[in-house]
């Protein structure tokens, strides 16, 4: 117990207070007979820096965790970071490349070592940003998605699935990054919009009747086109449907097929289809009966024109870049008269009419991304979205909120295929192995079509391949046939000719391991203690934009691996905007850093910013001038305790009985803000937790009761005080850890830490509800007459005598207990039971009329007509935002955040208007 400095100094206080919660194992479930309480932390990158969205995420999660922890629960809040197979591979190739060197240099060992050296130097910066923060996890058992035990649950996982026919190889077009020389996920494609061309071209019937149109925007994939398709209820091409097209350059014969793919009313109604190419294509490729082995590909892993299988590609296309061959084509197709020219309004004629075109790009490369056709690992994702669709739909999980229970649906029932192979060295390695054609003298040829082996571990490899092979010679090498493995087999061969078998160059997709991040984090597949309590979760707090790559894949994994929810609520947060409401990205230069935030307003200040903006399924508009009040927030409570040690108030227990109105109602006061926080955060509703709690604190505690109690504290008062200061703090520590924290030791000398502290209950504590009701007629009684001053322009330093009249028996005896309250709080001098004289500003509170004299104290004439003239302003600026609010055309083509902010001024113009008239009647 200290005297608290004049001034709150947030970066005083915050580094101290962590370190000591930590170091002291505040943040490990420790409470083996109570109820548990568990989340688990999305994994951000091992890559990866504090950004806004994390702010906000870590946060909400902190809440609850201190929130649950406060109410005695065995609260765990795993900690972790993911291996981020692309994102981390790419940082160690930069860092190499200062050295001139490059990965292919090394061995995939001698790499993967330089990555786990990378990992230990430079990996915890995110996890050391979010102790800044304030995130109460539990460090002591911090998880990586390529720790040995996690390794293990991915391996199991993988083989399991395969076993059951749920992992299988196949060849499907994927999002191919060329930069990378990876498929990538549809949440690593960034759609931008180009400025690019749409051609029209001419293809000839075979047997020279005519020719059919199609357009395009890529017309170089020509090369690799296997039919045109039109709709099956077009008129203009029913007796073209059937016949064959002889395509320019190329000479490949390919059907006129039909296929609703194909729109009439868009250009001719005819479209080229590449199905190697294109993800549309491929689709009617299928239903046209085309097998995906049978489609036509024309790029290599970097982008470069290849031969096809057909080998009608001519030799002066190969090797282009997809730039270079569409310049040779449209080239090659004009001058061969099967380009038709675009004429525009002016009646020029041009190659290709102009358009901008929506096109893919690798988030981190930056490269046009690519469907290629490719073998690949597929999770048979439909068979797995059963269980998770039902679990919504019966409420074993909650979706908060609901409106994002439609997405949930629509997206599972919907779902396609889940390719989960990369091709990386960063990652899990896939456990499985091909068979190859009998190699002589260590043939560096193999043949991927042969036997596939997928094995848990080596043992079980070995019984698979000997069952397959009998007592032939088989050896195992790696990704490179020259890296051979020393297995048992090799002691064996005698003969120079044996069997190759070797591995699986890919790594796994990171999303597929980190879907195992609820269960895999603690133990298993071991059943381990941890695993018995803590599974399954009860929150998981994500942002909705990987509602399907991260959140739906946990609950199709967890409910087919344990049989149960991975968590019971799915709590789904918005985006956190620039003030303006528009999305942060770094192009636009209006991305926030949130340890820039942390420095100028503290951590304190943003985590409450974050709880009182976040209100469910809207996203947050940053802005500082709000943060800045939330600081001032901070600011008050720390005056406020300043306050009470100098008037000797500390923390402790109510006394047995309590005398005094004020204090009762302060009692009453802290019960109804305390049922109140419990149901909105039981409800999810973070807003309304915080706005309840701040109110409490500001409004009624610093405002109201110090001020009310201002010259009559005595000890039942300072004990009232204290009781009430303590369940302040500890309602406050889930939103504001550090600066309660430090007030809660600064109040008294304790036996525990805050963060341990018991959370308030609402108990059956009698609280005399007259003298509460005593207490809000004071309040609104000074409330009216402050207000009236301040109106008409009274002088602060004047005091006024109060008139009172019609008043009851019960409001006399209050005037008389209270009227020492009532002068020095509203400025007045001795009641007088009398009528307002005229020129007095009256009020009604109740079944009093009260009046304040002002003859001699303010310009009636003065005063009347700069409220008027006042009142006149706001009623004309408030007239104007009705009008553009009532006019469809703004409210539909303007921006939302305009939109809203005409709003808002619209009701504070409003409310001047009727503040200002109100005031001009008392002058009556």
């Amino acid at each position: 117990m200290s005297e608290l400095p004049k001034t709150f100094d947030p970066a005083a206080i915050e580094a101290r207070w962590y370190a000591h919660w930590e170091s002291t194992g505040a943040f490990r479930p420790a409470r083996p007979d109570a109820e548990p309480f568990t989340i688990v932390m999305p994994p951000p990158n091992v890559t990866g820096s504090l950004h806004i969205g994390h702010a906000l995420d870590i946060t909400l999660q902190d809440i609850l965790v201190r929130h649950a922890r406060l109410k005695g629960k065995d609260a765990l809040w795993v900690a972790g970071t993911d291996h981020a197979g692309i994102a981390t591979q790419m940082v160690v190739e930069r860092e190499m490349a200062l050295s001139q060197q490059k990965r292919t240099d090394f061995s995939r060992e001698d790499f993967i070592a330089r990555v786990w050296d990378w990992k230990a130097e430079s990996g915890g910066q995110i996890t050391r940003q979010l102790r800044r923060l304030g995130a109460s996890c539990d460090w002591s058992n911090e998880r990586f998605t390529m720790d040995e035990g996690f390794s293990k649950a991915v391996l199991k996982v993988f083989v399991d699935l395969h076993r059951e026919g749920l992992i299988y190889r196949d060849k499907r077009l994927v999002n191919w990054d060329p930069g990378l020389g990876t498929a990538i996920s549809d949440l690593e494609v960034e759609t931008k919009e180009i400025k690019g061309s749409f051609w029209h071209l001419r293809y000839p019937l075979e047997d020279g009747s005519g020719f059919i149109n199609v357009a395009t925007t890529r017309p170089e994939t020509m090369l690799a086109d296997m039919a045109v398709a039109v709709h099956p209820d077009d008129a203009r091409y029913t007796a073209l449907v059937g016949k064959m097209v002889r395509l320019p350059i190329t000479g490949r014969l390919i059907p006129i097929i039909t296929d609703e793919h194909a729109d009439p009313a868009l250009g001719s109604g005819a479209v080229k289809i590449t199905p190697g190419h294109d993800f549309n294509d491929f689709e009617v490729g299928r239903r046209a009966g085309f097998k995906a082995g049978e489609m036509l590909n024309m790029l290599d892993a970097k982008a470069a024109v290849v031969q096809t299988s057909d080998g009608l590609i001519p030799a002066d296309f190969l090797g282009l870049s997809g730039v270079e061959a569409r310049k040779l084509v449209v080239q090659r197709l004009k001058g061969e008269g099967f380009l038709i020219p675009f004429t525009d309004k002016d009646g020029n004629e041009h190659d290709a009419e102009p358009r901008t075109i929506q096109t893919p790009m690798g988030d981190r490369s930056g490269a046009v991304i690519e469907p290629w056709l490719t073998d690949q690992w597929y999770v048979d994702a439909a068979k797995l979205a059963g269980p998770a669709i039902d679990a919504v739909r019966d409420g074993r999980i909650n979706v908060v909120p609901k409106t994002w229970e439609k997405t949930w649906f629509q997206w599972l029932e919907n779902i396609q295929p889940w390719c989960v192979s990369r091709q990386l060295w960063w990652g899990h390695r896939i456990p499985a192995w091909y068979a190859d054609k009998r190699v002589d003298d260590r043939d560096d040829e193999w043949d991927t079509s042969k036997a596939i082996f997928v094995a848990e571990n080596i043992e079980s490899l070995h019984q698979q391949l000997r069952d397959y092979y009998g007592s032939e010679p088989y050896a195992l090498y790696d990704d490179e046939p020259s890296r051979w493995a020393e297995t048992p087999s090799l002691e064996n061969m005698t003969k120079v000719a044996f069997y190759g078998v070797h591995r699986d160059p890919d790594v796994l997709d990171t999303w597929f391991s980190s879907a195992l991040w609820p269960f895999g984090t603690l133990g298993w597949p071991e059943q381990t203690p941890a695993l018995d309590k803590h599974y399954p979760g009860d929150v998981l707090v994500s942002g909705f934009d990987i509602l399907f790559f991260w959140d739906a894949r946990m609950a199709m994994q967890g409910l087919h691996f344990m049989n149960e929810v991975p968590w019971k609520t799915l709590y789904l947060h918005g985006l956190v905007r620039a003030a303006d409401g528009s999305k942060m990205s770094k192009s636009k230069g209006n991305t926030v850093d949130p340890l820039g935030l942390i420095d100028k307003y503290g951590a304190d200040a943003l985590r409450f910013f974050m709880a009182a903006m976040e209100s469910q399924g809207r996203d947050i508009k940053l802005d500082e001038k709000r943060l800045e009040g939330y600081r001032n927030f901070a600011t008050k409570l720390w005056n406020a305790s300043r306050f009470a040690q100098a008037n000797g108030i500390g923390g402790g227990a109510l006394p047995d009985t309590i005398a005094q109105p004020v204090n009762h109602w302060l009692i009453a006061e802290v019960q109804k803000t305390v049922a109140a926080l419990d149901l909105a955060l039981a409800d999810l509703r973070f807003d309304e937790a915080a706005n309840t709690v701040y109110h409490f604190v500001w409004d009624r505690f610093c405002d109201w009761y110090l001020e009310l109690i201002k010259g009559q504290i005595d000890d039942e008062t300072k004990a009232v005080a204290g009781w009430a200061l303590d369940r302040i703090l500890v309602m406050l520590h889930p939103f504001m850890p550090y600066v309660t924290e430090e007030l809660w030791h600064a109040l008294a000398e304790r036996d525990h830490d805050l963060i341990v502290a018991d959370w308030p209950v609402v108990d059956a504590k009698a609280v005399d509800a007259d003298a509460v009701a005593e207490i809000e007629w004071v309040i609104r009684l000074v409330g009216e007459l402050r207000a009236a001053r301040t109106e008409l322009g009274v002088p602060p330093a004047v005091k006024l005598p109060l008139m009172v009249s019609n008043q009851s028996a019960a409001t006399e005896r209050a005037i008389d207990r209270n009227f020492g309250i009532l002068a020095r709080m509203a400025r007045l001098e001795a009641p007088v039971r009398a009528d307002p004289p005229s020129g007095s500003a009256q009020i009604v509170v109740g079944e009093a009329t009260y009046a304040l004299p002002l003859e001699g104290v303010i310009d009636f004439a003065a005063e009347s007509a700069r409220l008027s003239k006042s009142a006149e302003a706001a009623e004309k600026e408030a007239a104007s935002l009705a009008g553009r609010l009532n006019n469809p055309s703004f409210v539909e083509r303007a921006k939302p955040e305009a939109v809203e902010k005409a709003r808002a001024d619209y009701a504070e113009k409003s409310a001047e208007a009727e503040r200002l008239r109100a005031a001009l009647a008392r002058l009556g």
